[in-house]
């Protein structure tokens, strides 16, 4: 956290603001991982959707690192 630039309890606020969403965009892509804000939730539904992943696909994925993750929406500052 401290490489972060952001404090602990900064950090516990926006956590409790976030959306996923773990999928696949196709059979052979990486496990994709999209987190935004609460506030762009309408972000998400203009996204191509994503099939979903089982729990199985998804420790396979963190473990061969072979997965992705995308900002939706604006970034907070």
């Amino acid at each position: 956290m401290e490489d972060s630039g952001l404090s602990e309890s900064h950090l516990t606020n926006l956590a409790g603001s976030l959306l996923w969403r773990i999928g696949r965009l196709s059979d052979d892509g990486p496990v994709t991982v999209r987190v935004g804000l609460a506030s762009d939730a309408n972000m998400f539904s203009e996204l191509p959707r994503m099939r979903n992943s089982s729990e199985a696909e998804i420790l396979e994925a963190i473990e061969a690192k072979d997965f992705r993750v995308e900002w939706v929406g604006q970034i907070p500052s």
